[in-house]
């Protein structure tokens, strides 16, 4: 179920809200549990069983994890645990890719498995990885209510994409937090800014990049129109969906942390990933960075630490060489900036910007490929190669059509905006017209929205697929 669909929207969430907030305290996490299974259920229902499998294995890990604590049997419990719940990750996303470069490899034709990748199926994985391992390490005590366990692993608003919710951050919440107005207003209005992100500027961006990777005219400015209309799309579509998690966190009591911060603004690379998925980040840093040495180790094995991290980063995201690759294009720039690019880049602020936009555009293109030759191709066309001309008709045509929606996207990408409004605010003036101006803006982008899901437009999810 998408949170940008009609019956997500006017039907399923409404019932569950009234549903919810009608149930004592006691028993709302077992309702929040229960409408998290019809969730995740309602599209694949087969593998909501695999889902309750996983919770069970990192439930009964952790138990024996903090029972056996001290003992090597703790850590045998620990590492079972966590290599279950890999295995399924490893099975049901990345068989078939073993098979076919098996096969590559050998002349062999063994045949691929019949399987489906389960929707979400990396995230909760690296939930109950994470809980399993704090509770190993002593950072937090096993949760003996398996409601509550099962709650938080399951939670329909972060369940499909994210953020990667630890645990540990948000232990106390799940045994009691409080339900204010403020926090359910402004849970409403994060959620419908992120839903406004989805539909009127993902959907359309996307259904551009679609249009350029089905077109014959090819020309370097439609290469170009696309690299960029990719690179907002792949932002607005994953940080419209972050931000309808944290809004609905917020209306059910829960603060999640953030998981974008701007990072088009970034000026190097290292920043722009503390800026972009930044849940994701922070757990490969904490749970595979550090615990194989971080930077704390002779600079060979430094840098080696990096490339295994940007590996396991880019094979995270999808069974494909062209992830691989992306993954550890990103390793190789890192490390060139710890050898010294990155004190060029703070001296040349405009060109530090210029690169990050460039490469982090480049990089999306290999990521959204079929394969690595139609990514040879994409990004050869930036520059004109294969003798295709610098301007057609369609591109201008598109280019036209879609300004709107692209001068949006550039206002939306940076902290413009947020910034105006902070310092309207800031006078009791300003604060009172946008006390009376947010409320009836956010219900006309609802309503707007609503036209739209109803229309039937271009409306998929591009981290579904992850």
């Amino acid at each position: 179920m998408l949170f940008s669909s009609i019956p997500f929207l006017y039907y399923f969430l409404p019932c569950v809200l009234i549903l919810y907030f009608l149930s004592p305290r006691c028993l709302k996490n077992a309702v929040l549990l229960i409408s998290s299974l019809v969730f995740y259920g309602w599209g694949e229902p087969v593998y909501v069983i695999l889902m309750v499998v996983s919770i069970t294995v990192g439930y009964v890990s952790g138990l024996l994890i903090e029972k056996y604590r001290g003992n090597v049997k703790s850590k045998i419990a620990m590492w079972a645990g966590v290599g279950i719940s890999l295995a399924f990750l490893a099975y049901y996303k990345y068989a078939n890719f073993f098979i076919e470069n098996f096969n590559a490899a050998t002349g062999l034709s063994i045949s691929l498995l019949k399987i489906a990748l389960p929707i979400g199926i990396s995230f909760y994985t690296f939930q109950i990885v994470s809980y399993m391992i704090d509770v190993y390490r002593g950072t937090t005590t096993a949760q003996r209510n398996y409601i509550n366990l099962a709650a938080y692993i399951a939670m329909f608003p972060q369940l499909i994409a994210g953020p990667i919710v630890r645990y540990v951050d948000i232990k106390l919440q799940l045994r009691e937090r409080k339900h204010t107005f403020d926090k359910i207003s402004l849970g409403v209005r994060r959620f419908i800014l992120g839903l406004g992100k989805k539909i009127l500027i993902a959907n359309a961006l996307g259904e551009l990049c679609d249009i350029y990777k089905s077109t014959s005219e090819v020309s370097v400015l439609f290469a170009w129109i696309y690299g960029i209309a990719f690179s907002l799309h792949i932002y607005f579509d994953f940080s419209g969906y972050s931000d309808m998690a944290i809004g609905l966190g917020h209306i059910l009591g829960f603060d999640f942390l953030e998981n974008f911060n701007y990072p088009y603004i970034s000026a190097s690379i290292t920043e722009f990933w503390r800026r972009w998925h930044m849940s994701l980040s922070s757990w490969f840093r904490d749970y595979v960075y550090i615990p194989m040495g971080g930077n704390r180790v002779k600079r060979i094995r430094w840098f080696f630490n990096i490339f295994v991290v940007w590996f396991a980063t880019g094979f995270w995201h999808g069974a494909a060489w062209n992830f691989i690759i992306w993954g550890l294009m990103y390793a190789v720039l890192l490390v060139i900036e710890k050898l010294g690019f990155m004190s060029f880049l703070k001296k040349h602020m405009i060109i530090a910007h210029i690169y990050v936009l460039f490469v982090v555009m480049v990089g999306f293109i290999i990521f959204n490929a079929d394969s690595m030759a139609q990514s040879f191709t994409h990004i050869g066309a930036l520059f004109g190669a294969g003798n295709i001309p610098l301007v057609s008709p369609e591109a201008v045509y598109y280019l036209r059509s879609y300004a709107v929606v692209f001068i949006l996207s550039f206002i939306g990408a940076t902290p413009l905006m947020k910034n105006v409004l902070r310092k309207i605010s800031s006078t009791k003036i300003g604060e009172s017209i946008l006390s009376f101006a947010e409320p009836v803006c956010l219900v006309c982008l609802l309503v707007v929205m609503t036209a739209y899901l109803v229309d039937g437009s271009f409306n998929p999810f591009l981290y579904f697929r992850f």
